[in-house]
């Protein structure tokens, strides 16, 4: 259980709670018999196949009962086209697809479909072989494939489309993609067949940040994000600075990026990663780092328990979805920041289906559980019940909207400089 939920549920006086990428994988033609099967232990550690990249990443949700309570729709078909990387990436790929199999198992749909591109050439040939075929709804991960998923809704007004973390949606008068940034359209308005899900990184970093200082014990600790270009990653990082200082002022956080570029270095290079928080930790001397890297952060979480010191993971449960429980090579992740886009993707799908699905940016964050921290799992004995409610208190002035958990001026944007 998310932490977040661990504490909504401890009753009112304390219940006031990347797109990262995987390897290379060949992009395959969208198939039922694929989507069907869960990866073997074998498939996961081999080198990606059609089959392997189509299936779904979890056989017991593969199995699940539809849900009575959500609106049938059994003909609908989904389509997911994912980031760069592999579909199995135990991060965001991954979790959307988790998030798509819920939908449609909840909706009495078919399991959904999945393509994986190579690189970014192919964003927008993929996602046309999901409208060649006639899919009902679309869902593409990742803000580098925003501007081919909206030019794919405006041609396809009949068609679904959910853009995962592709918000501010930047359309022009006539609601085609805004390469200038004027963003003259309004993209809820044009746009009608359209939602990104979009999550306040910049909350699920401020919780981290908090965790992260009650672990310290040196006052220093580290963030390291893939590319100076990704905003969420910005986010996360500068809502991180922001937490840690709420409990220790004076503490020193030291953040840095693998590359200013989307090259593979950012978001899919373990061996990469490693490296580079090697480097880091041994220069800046921290004793939590925090990792908003895709795969890439793999490498700097594997770094940071080699170097002896804590480790955060980010976007999922990272101490389950790298194993640590059993892998000592992930044996000193505490917590995780998370953004919850298992449970958003399958709330779009369902809301889809009830045809109640709002057009344009639809934003998850603290008031409806899009963001949290992870349980501290083997690590709980080193807090206290002061960090409950350190978190608690954060929580609640998120949704009461008086706790800024970003920059007024920046947000987002790697210039500017941590406090």
């Amino acid at each position: 259980m998310h932490l977040s939920k661990r504490l909504f549920a401890l009753g009112t006086t304390t219940a006031i709670l990347i797109s990262a990428c995987g390897g290379t994988a060949a992009t395959p033609s969208p198939s039922a018999a694929a989507s069907s099967a869960a990866p073997s232990a074998a498939a996961s550690s081999a080198a990606p196949s059609a089959a392997a990249s189509s299936a779904a990443p979890s056989a017991a949700a593969s199995s699940a009962a539809p849900s009575a309570s959500a609106v049938q729709a059994p003909n609908l078909k989904i389509g997911v086209v994912t980031d760069i990387g592999t579909l199995n990436d135990k991060g965001y790929n991954e979790y959307t697809f988790k998030g798509a199999t819920d939908g449609a198992m909840a909706i009495g749909a078919a399991a959904p479909q999945s393509i994986v591109p190579k690189d970014a050439s192919e964003y927008a040939a993929d996602i046309k072989q999901f409208v060649d075929q006639k899919y009902d709804i679309i869902v593409t991960v990742g803000f580098n494939l925003t501007n081919d998923t909206v030019a794919a809704a405006k041609a396809n007004p009949k068609i679904h489309f959910v853009g995962v973390d592709q918000s501010p949606v930047c359309v022009d008068p006539q609601g085609n993609p805004d390469t200038t940034f004027a963003c003259k359209g309004d993209a809820k308005t044009l746009l009608p067949n359209y939602t990104s899900l979009y999550f306040a990184e910049d909350q699920a970093g401020y919780l981290a940040g908090i965790v992260a200082a009650y672990a310290s014990k040196n006052k220093s600790i580290g963030a390291i994000g893939g590319t100076t270009l990704c905003a969420p990653c910005v986010r996360y990082i500068q809502g991180y600075d922001m937490g840690a200082k709420s409990v220790t002022p004076d503490i020193k956080v030291t953040a840095a990026y693998v590359t200013n570029d989307f090259s593979a270095a950012a978001f899919n290079d373990p061996a990469g990663g490693k490296a580079f928080a090697t480097t880091f930790i041994s220069t800046n001397k921290p004793d939590v780092l925090f990792q908003v890297a895709g795969k890439t952060g793999n490498g700097i979480l594997e770094a940071a328990c080699q170097k002896g010191i804590y480790g955060i993971g980010v976007d999922v449960d990272q101490y389950v979805s790298l194993g640590a429980a059993t892998d000592p090579t992930y044996g000193c992740i505490i917590t995780s920041a998370e953004k919850h886009v298992e449970s958003a993707t399958s709330q779009a799908i369902q809301e889809i289906a009830a045809g109640t699905l709002s057009a344009g940016d639809v934003l998850f964050n603290a008031n409806n559980d899009g963001i949290g921290v992870s349980d501290f799992h083997d690590k709980a004995s080193m807090f206290g019940p002061e960090v409950t409610q350190a978190l608690n208190t954060a929580l609640a002035g998120m949704k009461s909207g008086a706790l800024k958990t970003c920059p007024a001026t920046g947000c987002g944007d790697a210039k500017t400089p941590l406090p």
